[in-house]
């Protein structure tokens, strides 16, 4: 009996994929994916994150997490696909972040006739939506609403809540000078801690802002990520800004809290604490 039910499960047809992408087009595969190439880092980190690590054959030149990303093909860059290298891996399913790719490669990955799935993150509760959209996909639906769930618990458990937010510039770069706007998950994230983005208001994910602006909306903090200049060295000389005239500067880890994966549970838990070490 044992026997024949073993072969009955080795024989059922595996289940068909169908689903709506972030494009508004509809996935449908035959069966789950067994080729699947990652054209972003945290796209990675997710597939990896719903058990599909085994299925992926590709992947961008960013993808360092977890460790096993590291040892995979890589067909491109955030600038470039290489497409000669990624029509020899024969992927059944390519995995693109609308924000980050090209539209023309974009194109020329439909022109190839090969499955597309596209994705795209703005607001925290994006990273749940994206586990269960990648789990889906790829055949691990139950592993995908598992990996959701724990990460909106775990973005429950951080939330503070603060009757004065505390006003937060957060730097991305120095050079041009670049912060996040309303629609950002770092500006939802900094809300989270009780926090204040002094440019939520802007629509831009990563306006240029002058420093002039910054200087008028009286930041009490400088927040910067580590992948940047430390923001400390050209704000010193500002001595009218609160961050200065308080010593309100710090740097979190920007692979945990710039990509839209699990991992930005410790982004957040480290912006946090950033932020409760100033608002007193």
């Amino acid at each position: 009996m044992l026997a024949v039910c073993w072969a009955l499960l080795l024989s059922a047809p595996a289940a068909a994929v169908r689903l709506a992408d972030d494009s508004g087009q509809t996935l449908e595969l035959a069966r789950p994916p067994q080729r699947i190439v990652a054209l972003a880092p945290h796209l990675t980190e997710l597939l990896f994150a719903v058990g599909a690590g085994p299925q992926l054959v590709g992947v961008d030149s960013a993808s360092d997490y977890p460790q096993a990303a590291r040892a995979l093909p890589r067909v491109g860059d955030a600038h470039r696909v290489n497409f000669e290298r990624l029509v020899t891996l024969q992927p059944d399913l390519v995995v693109v972040w609308l924000d980050g790719q090209r539209a023309a490669d974009l194109q020329r990955l439909r022109s190839l006739g090969v499955p597309v799935l596209h994705t795209r993150a703005t607001r925290l509760d994006d990273v749940a939506r994206l586990l269960r959209m990648l789990g889906e996909a790829s055949g691990h639906a139950a592993t995908g609403e598992r990996a959701a769930r724990d990460f909106t618990a775990g973005l429950a458990a951080l939330r503070r809540a603060r009757r004065v937010p505390l006003p937060v510039f957060y730097q991305v770069w120095d050079r041009p000078l670049m912060t996040v706007g309303g629609g950002h998950w770092i500006s939802e994230a900094l809300a989270l801690c009780g926090a204040q983005n002094v440019f939520a208001d802007l629509d831009a994910a990563a306006p240029v802002v002058s420093r002039e602006a910054v200087l008028l909306r009286a930041p009490a903090l400088v927040v910067g990520g580590s992948d940047g200049p430390d923001p400390r060295r050209d704000w010193q000389r500002h001595a009218r800004l609160p961050a200065v005239q308080r010593g309100a500067f710090a740097r979190v880890n920007a692979d945990r809290l710039h990509r839209p994966t699990p991992r930005l549970l410790d982004g957040v838990a480290e912006l946090c604490t950033a932020v409760d070490a100033y608002a007193r």
